[in-house]
């Protein structure tokens, strides 16, 4: 990414979020999470049946006197973040159905260029109540580059990892912040909406690479700052609630990095270095006439010593016999032939990332 002025990271700016951005180097982040207030609109208390009050949003930061005044508090501070963001940075808010359909369509006017609309599909919602609605099961993440033409960061293959060597989706299914994971004071939650540090994980793993920096203007109990450093990330928060500063900078204190930085490094594919085919061949990890196969074992071809394929009418690269059998114009021969393994078919790339791991 084109980096902007270095700034001073791994720390919590206590005040206003848009005059804390706008005091900031322009380009200076790689990503930010933004979580900001909904504009609830609650009306009065939300009770259960036992008539037992139920603790939700009540702060005076989520009160807004119309939706014209939301829309004015969110363009400020989309516009400031937009600002800070490298051209390749990407930003990711969330939100419910009181206020995600207005921040989205103020994204794309300030020039944003939505990547993704990422459903959180909780385990453990909270009931409806009154019985008068459905019951409020997800949240949304919309997910945007700084501009149509940036050039983001996508950790895909760290995604497939993740999710069990699966193409990952756009609806998440994560159960909410419980347990001791919830922060508290005097037995009650210490912030309404503190996330869960899964969901920020997936989406820091997702976007960012080792060193990069996070910033977070809705700071609130520090889960972005927390997940950030496991994850050998930098993070900038900015909390306007010294209360809240406070808490998140006492449990950034007990957060350690992970020791072994390459655990949590995400490169991807494309950055790697190149391996020919024909390394294999002279490092004897495959032999000169090896018998590859196609995936359901239709079509045969034999290792020559040049690193070439020959089929029984045709000869070339791994990727030109892999398009020739099956009369295509192109083929990833990496991971189509396999060898035979006891019996198991196993794709050729497997012999490639060892060897990777061998020079790196």
């Amino acid at each position: 990414m084109t980096a902007g002025a270095p700034i001073k990271s791994n720390r919590i700016v206590v005040g206003d979020c848009v005059a804390a951005m706008n005091a900031l180097p322009e380009g200076c982040v790689d990503m930010v999470f933004a979580d900001p207030p909904y504009n609830l609109q609650l009306g009065g208390d939300l009770l259960r049946p036992n008539n037992s009050r139920v603790e939700g949003v009540d702060e005076a930061w989520d009160v807004f006197d119309d939706f014209a005044a939301y829309d004015r508090f969110t363009q400020a501070w989309l516009a400031a973040a937009r600002r800070v963001l490298k051209p390749d940075g990407t930003l990711w808010v969330i939100g419910s159905y009181h206020n995600i359909f207005r921040v989205g369509g103020i994204l794309q006017n300030l020039g944003f260029w939505i990547l993704n609309d990422v459903i959180w599909r909780k385990t453990n919602p909270m009931p409806n109540f009154r019985g008068r609605r459905f019951t409020n099961a997800h949240e949304t993440l919309i997910w945007c580059a700084r501009e149509k033409d940036s050039r983001y960061r996508f950790n895909y293959e760290a995604m497939k990892n993740l999710n069990d060597d699966l193409q990952m989706r756009s609806d998440w299914t994560l159960p909410l912040c419980t347990g001791a994971e919830r922060l508290k004071v005097a037995g009650r939650k210490a912030h309404p909406t503190q996330k869960p540090e899964a969901l920020l994980h997936r989406v820091i793993l997702a976007s960012t690479e080792m060193g990069d920096v996070v910033l977070d203007p809705f700071f609130g109990s520090g889960t972005t700052g927390a997940v950030a450093r496991k994850l050998g990330r930098s993070y900038l928060g900015i909390e306007r609630d010294g209360t809240y500063a406070a808490m998140a900078e006492r449990r950034l204190r007990d957060v350690r990095e992970v020791a072994d930085p390459s655990l949590v490094s995400t490169p991807s594919k494309r950055a790697e270095p190149r391996i020919p085919f024909g390394w294999l061949v002279e490092r004897g990890m495959l032999g000169v006439g090896a018998v590859l196969y196609s995936p359901e074992r239709r079509y045969a071809a034999r290792v020559r010593a040049d690193g070439t394929l020959v089929t029984t009418d045709f000869r070339g690269s791994i990727h030109q016999a892999a398009a020739h059998v099956q009369r295509l114009p192109a083929c990833n021969g990496w991971h189509y032939w396999c060898l035979d393994v006891r019996g198991r078919l196993v794709p050729i790339d497997t012999l490639r990332q060892k060897l990777r791991a061998e020079l790196n």
